[in-house]
């Protein structure tokens, strides 16, 4: 996909950088980010009814997520530390999967966007869902993490 936006973590002579946002005016700005964990049928039904062996897996994954958003800076190069002011972690089982969904949202108010923290903490809610349960089922299969919403800043509103 061509594009005719400057690479802003390039510097004049091509040296990766990290983008001075330091003159951008805060803004309200939100990002939502999907993916999927897939897995057998019986597996769903454990994590349903509360039978699997290492406990509240979802409540777990939660967690995760949450400090993965928190430490996006620390995981990703360039990305600059935020202040996250909410953040809503949801996950739902799918039948047509069979699995689970798990969708992330995350604001702030600042001079740069969310879409990063809210994609990290989906891909390691993801992970701790497959840490916890993979005893039981090692042929889960984790996917689909992608954007689905982003407003504020520059380029306003986006949707998938």
């Amino acid at each position: 996909m061509e594009s005719d936006r400057n690479l802003s973590h390039l510097n004049s002579k091509g040296d990766v950088r990290m983008v001075d946002v330091g003159d951008r005016p805060p803004t309200f700005r939100e990002a939502h980010a999907q993916g999927t964990i897939q897995m057998d049928v019986a597996t769903l039904g454990f994590i349903l009814r509360g039978e699997t062996p290492k406990g509240d897996v979802l409540a777990v994954a939660r967690i995760a997520a949450i400090q993965a958003a928190k430490r996006t800076w620390e995981l990703i190069p360039l990305c600059h530390p935020i202040s996250l002011s909410g953040m809503d972690v949801d996950i739902h089982p799918d039948d047509q999967l069979p699995g689970l969904r798990l969708n992330c949202r995350c604001r702030t108010t600042g001079p740069t966007g969310v879409e990063m923290e809210a994609m990290v903490a989906v891909s390691v809610g993801l992970l701790t869902l497959y840490d916890m349960l993979k005893a039981i089922d090692p042929a889960m299969t984790i996917g689909s993490i992608q954007l689905i919403h982003k407003a504020g800043g520059r380029n306003g509103v986006w949707n998938r």
